[in-house]
């Protein structure tokens, strides 16, 4: 059989795995395989389009992003057990592979590529329910530490983009494999897990630790665990202040056993919002630090060209914090909603909402270093974003926003980005 004719068919046998999943998913949601259906699936999606004027890069070219559509089946076993599940595309591709084969390929690192994008299985767990305050949850789930990590669908931001000053510092959405205890206690809420650690080689200047989650290679390295715990208080449904934490080592999960020193990784967000009648105000402070961040960063610059790796200095901690505000301009030509005394409120048409916002991010990936290592103000970023949010619909937004970015350096450090985007939600 040909090269050809072989891609062919594997090229027609990844085109069916959107549509099959997609079309199970709304089989079984609207209850076509039986009266009583124990299935439900949730998901959303992103599609973006951003022009750029940045004077360190300024043949950059305008960019279309298909950036993910994310399907979330779940299943309810019983009244006590329920598998939860997310699977997500992103850009629009099927994703790449590598692996390590200390034999036969010599201890070198193997790369397939296929297309560009990934598809990820985000969260495979399942959930066993016995009362509100103690629950617990086993399988690949999200880590959660920071504000997306609970609030990552395009209602909960209003940039077409996630923060930046959450994203350059931490993964998003960040998910691993292990164990989790959860609930509420009134209006307290927990979570407390185990899960596999991160691997410091892919740390770097510009994204911290962004890269050192495990998605490159077939297997996960689970040689050190990472614990993360998490408490949120709820003012109510629409108003929240919480603190998140995660510390692990880094080094014993790097794809060869060549350090033989500790990498500790620690980190603390403090984290909230505010979502009451027209007023939608969001903010984050997160700090990390690295433990020999200095020796890291000369190993790493030896590390193997076929990892895909950035092999950069790596900052001993990091800083970054944002702040967003919006106003529902509607509001003022709203007028009262007078109902019938018993009608149902959910009944009513949902309104249009026209957010008009601004944020402020600030983020410095290498906020201090050790040793030698050069702290470049590059890496020290402050962004004001303006833009507009249309909601035409609970679950549909058009979205709109221009950001000025400033690096601390001297010259050329504008770098001002205009993006359209739309975003929903099922």
């Amino acid at each position: 059989m040909s090269l050809s004719i072989i891609s062919q068919n594997i090229f027609m046998k990844k085109q069916l795995v959107f549509p099959l999943v997609w079309g199970m998913c709304i089989l079984l949601s609207t209850g076509a395989i039986a009266e009583s259906n124990p299935f439900s699936v949730s998901g959303y999606g992103v599609i973006n389009y951003s022009h750029f004027d940045w004077e360190l890069d300024p043949g950059r070219r305008a960019a279309i992003d298909v950036e993910r559509f994310v399907i979330a089946p779940k299943y309810r076993i019983n009244d006590t057990i329920r598998l939860e599940s997310e699977l997500e595309f992103e850009h629009g591709g099927t994703g790449s592979t590598m692996e390590f084969d200390k034999f036969e390929e010599f201890g070198e690192f193997e790369t397939e590529i296929e297309k560009g994008g990934e598809v990820i299985v985000e969260k495979l767990a399942v959930v066993f329910s016995f009362q509100p305050s103690l629950n617990f949850r086993v399988g690949h789930i999200i880590v959660p530490v920071g504000l997306v990590a609970k609030r990552h669908r395009p209602q909960h931001y209003f940039t077409t983009t996630r923060p930046e000053a959450e994203t350059h510092l931490i993964p998003t959405i960040w998910h691993e494999t292990g164990i989790e205890l959860f609930g509420s206690l009134g209006s307290l809420n927990y979570q407390a897990q185990i899960v596999n650690g991160l691997d410091s080689t892919g740390f770097s200047s510009r994204h911290w630790i962004v890269r050192g989650h495990q998605l490159r290679f077939e297997t996960v390295n689970a040689e050190a665990p990472a614990f993360v715990g998490r408490l949120d208080y709820a003012f109510n449904e629409n108003a929240t202040v919480g603190i998140s934490g995660y510390y692990g080592d880094t080094a014993a999960n790097r794809p060869k056993p060549d350090v033989d020193f500790d990498a500790h990784v620690g980190i603390i967000s403090l984290h909230g919002f505010y979502e009451v009648n027209a007023v939608k105000i969001r903010g984050l402070f997160l700090w990390g630090a690295l433990e020999n961040a200095d020796r890291l960063s000369k190993v790493n610059r030896t590390l193997s060209n076929n990892l895909n790796v950035k092999r950069t200095p790596i900052g001993s901690s990091a800083l970054g914090w944002y702040i967003e505000a919006g106003y529902d301009i509607l509001s003022f030509f709203r007028q009262p909603n007078n109902k019938a005394e018993h009608q149902d409120l959910k009944d009513t048409p949902p309104g249009m909402v026209l957010d008009v916002f601004a944020r402020y991010d600030y983020y410095d990936t290498m906020a201090s270093v050790e040793g030698i290592i050069f702290d470049n103000p590059r890496w020290e970023r402050r962004t004001w974003t303006f833009g507009i949010n249309y909601h035409v619909h609970p679950q549909l937004v058009f979205k709109s926003h221009y950001s000025l970015r400033r690096l601390a350096t001297t010259d050329k450090n504008k770098e001002n980005t205009f993006a359209l985007g739309l975003g929903f939600q099922y």
